[in-house]
């Protein structure tokens, strides 16, 4: 799908615009041109690239068929940037899917080109915040990728908040009754946490080139709106690493819980087999009846024998249960 937005010197605003009327507009150096492709890549793609904008064919391959991180390529007359949004879907509370959206730009002194291979809310959010006031195109073409990537820092904070509370779910779980589903989420979100630092740490390469390189696409005025989203792609790094830190230690609590809770299951059957010995010891030794007697053993078998026998079992679980709690094991 090619869709356009045209505006003209006058303050005019036009919408999807026929591929003569975007050739026109394209070379109109008073005027402003978006143009935003989604889907494919389809043949109409490749020529609207090829034969109206006038693009290099391997910028145009880059684009349309390889996958790449974020970059910038100077291609002369126009950039080639490449930006990758961030695609979070959630399945339940804490676990989810991270899928990296890449985006396209070219940019022109007075126009931008866009390719996605499927919708990015981003760039919706920014078609729709042009489309209600023209006056956001009205700074040139280099303004409008700046409002681009604020959205996509802006997106990206959010994702990070997101995953962050995510992070403190799980931290209640694991002081509530940590479980192997538990353990499941913390090495999903850790997954998630890595993927999410290869996707936003190219970003900042791109954004200060943007900010600090000499393009005459880029007014020196709008250098210093990429310089601030430079500092929030630095932010995200930042606030990231931190993520990773929090994923790190949630699963450094989660192995110590488990190790704590196999201790204390540990010490119970200690103290459970302590408690028993002396009377498996004393069952054990007066109930070896393999020989006969060697001498008359009648008091051994006597009422008062099997009464001091019994008090024996039960007296010293007793007695033992008071030593181990005094020793401070239990």
């Amino acid at each position: 799908m090619i869709r356009s937005l045209y505006r003209t010197h006058t303050g005019e605003m036009r919408t999807d615009l026929s591929l003569e009327a975007i050739g026109a507009a394209c070379h109109d150096k008073r005027a402003l041109l978006w143009v935003n492709m989604v889907g494919g890549p389809t043949a109409s793609d490749e020529a609207l690239l090829r034969d109206v904008f006038g693009f290099d064919p391997l910028a145009i391959d880059d684009a349309l068929r390889e996958q790449h991180t974020p970059k910038l390529d100077d291609w002369g007359g126009y950039l080639l940037v490449v930006f990758n949004a961030i695609g979070l879907e959630w399945r339940g509370e804490v676990q989810a899917r991270l899928d990296p959206l890449e985006l396209d730009c070219f940019l022109g002194k007075h126009y931008l080109v866009t390719y996605s291979k499927q919708p990015i809310p981003v760039l919706e959010r920014v078609w729709e915040m042009c489309l209600r006031d023209e006056r956001h195109l009205k700074h040139g073409a280099d303004h409008l990728l700046y409002r681009i990537a604020d959205e996509l820092a802006t997106e990206s904070m959010a994702s990070i908040e997101q995953m962050r509370e995510a992070i403190d779910r799980i931290e209640e779980q694991l002081f509530d009754r940590p479980t192997p589903e538990t353990l499941e989420r913390i090495f999903s979100l850790r997954r998630m946490a890595l993927r999410m630092r290869r996707t936003l740490s190219p970003h900042r390469d791109v954004v200060s080139k943007l900010a600090r390189d000499d393009f005459p696409m880029i007014d020196a005025q709008d250098r210093a709106y990429f310089r601030d989203i430079y500092d929030h792609f630095v932010r995200l790094d930042y606030i990231n690493e931190n993520l990773r830190d929090l994923v790190s230690g949630a699963l450094d609590t989660y192995l110590s819980i488990v190790n704590n809770r196999m201790n204390e299951a540990m010490r119970t059957m200690a103290v459970v087999t302590t408690l028993f010995m002396p009377i498996t010891f004393l069952v054990g030794f007066f109930g070896m009846n393999h020989f006969g007697p060697a001498a008359v053993l009648d008091p051994w078998t006597s009422e008062i024998s099997l009464a001091v026998t019994l008090g024996l079992i039960v007296i010293m679980p007793l007695l033992m249960l008071w030593w181990i709690r005094r020793r401070g094991w239990l």
